[in-house]
């Protein structure tokens, strides 16, 4: 599924390929940081982390690297991986975001840092809903959403359950929009949520190794039924949007009232004005739509490992998680009772009782084919 409607195109990944340092000794108290995320998180980092970071901790300089995407960082960690074996410096201390999982057996070749084990201060603050692996460190998130025009629909009336926001859809026909799933998260996510609900509401009812065709004709058909019923009451009486872009457009032009969004492009959008401050954005606490988490490693051989475990514990404390929320509109990765009162009382409607997510790999695929052949079947896939 396409996270973002800008994703970092193949010549910027062969740019984050030759960013690759050479085999050489790292320097001392730098520590080398890799990341394969958007230019945003970039941009986070570099405007608003490596200061705070550097004045906190005197003669530590972070040395922050564009590794183009997650193959770029794959990359790097099989190097580090064959580095291990040479006793050679691996020229790298810290991945902003990956799968401690991957290369396929880093984790029992003692690749990276155990950071449940490493004595972080501020490990305990860390959301039980994103924990993944003791060897990764969740500091940001991401979530579909629901934003709506609070001008239309007051806050306490917006719909905070999946029976309420179907009501409230085709009580107002036209004023609910998403995109196709295909085309970007925030209506795939939707889409998942409807297949969440015909399923018992039970995200653990899907992995990426359990599907099956005869399985997927069943748990999906249900989804389509939902879908195709709420069709109609859609903005132009069916009509979907082209992407998470679009969506947020829409809304911003009042041509719908309510759609679909990534929590970090509908902060971002509020925060630059892109959408009025009159914007309201809800969860669902019945169960919420899906999202995911950013987690960080620590290798456990590089030069200034010590150093990068200082980095690790620095990004739980209140100030950069609540930086993370304000400037990079991204969730936090600590429970929300370690990020300040102001902040959980600004974000109340948004904080996820739960935090559910769906596979992709043949799941994926299934999804995309089957709506498009039973949701949308008047609607040109390549348009």
């Amino acid at each position: 599924m396409k996270r973002r409607a800008f994703l970092i195109s193949t010549a910027s990944s062969v740019a984050g390929m030759m960013l690759l340092p050479k085999l050489s000794f790292a320097a001392e108290g730098q520590i080398d940081w890799y990341t394969g995320s958007d230019s945003n998180v970039l941009d986070f980092w570099t405007n608003t982390l490596k200061p705070a970071f550097e004045a906190a901790n005197a003669g530590v300089k972070l040395n922050l690297v564009d590794a183009g995407d997650n193959a770029g960082i794959q990359a790097i960690a099989e190097r580090a991986m064959a580095a291990m074996q040479t006793k050679t410096d691996p020229q790298a201390d810290y991945f902003e975001h990956t799968d401690p999982r991957l290369p396929k057996g880093a984790i029992e070749a003692g690749l990276y840092v155990n950071l449940k084990e490493a004595g972080l201060s501020n490990y305990a603050k860390v959301n039980p809903l994103a924990y993944d692996s003791d060897y990764s460190l969740p500091y940001r998130g991401s979530q579909v959403l629901l934003a709506y025009d609070t001008t239309k629909l007051s806050p306490a009336d917006a719909p905070r359950t999946w029976d309420a926001l179907v009501s409230w859809i085709k009580a107002n026909p036209g004023q609910f929009v998403y995109n196709r799933p295909d085309k970007g998260g925030s209506g795939g996510n939707f889409v998942r949520r409807a297949i969440h609900q015909a399923n018992g509401l039970d995200p653990k009812a899907f992995t990426v190794d359990n599907y099956t065709e005869a399985f997927g004709n069943e748990a999906l058909g249900k989804a389509w039924d939902i879908l195709k019923d709420l069709a109609p009451a859609l903005y132009d009486n069916g009509a979907y949007s082209s992407g998470n872009t679009q969506s947020i457009q829409l809304l911003a032009q009042g041509v719908v009232t309510m759609t679909p969004v990534w929590s970090d492009q509908v902060l971002q959008a509020i925060a630059q004005g892109v959408l009025p401050e009159t914007t309201g954005i809800v969860q669902l606490q019945d169960l919420a739509l899906c999202g995911n988490f950013s987690r960080a490693v620590v290798l456990a051989h590089g030069k200034n490992r010590d150093a990068a475990l200082k980095l690790a514990d620095f990004i739980l404390t209140e100030e950069i998680q609540g930086a993370i929320l304000t400037e990079l509109g991204g969730f936090p990765g600590v429970a929300w009772d370690h990020v300040s009162a102001d902040l959980r009382a600004k974000f109340a409607d948004i904080i996820p009782a739960s935090i559910p997510t769906f596979p992709a790999g043949a799941w994926e695929t299934a999804v995309n084919d089957g709506w498009y052949r039973n949701v949308a079947p008047s609607i040109d896939r390549k348009a």
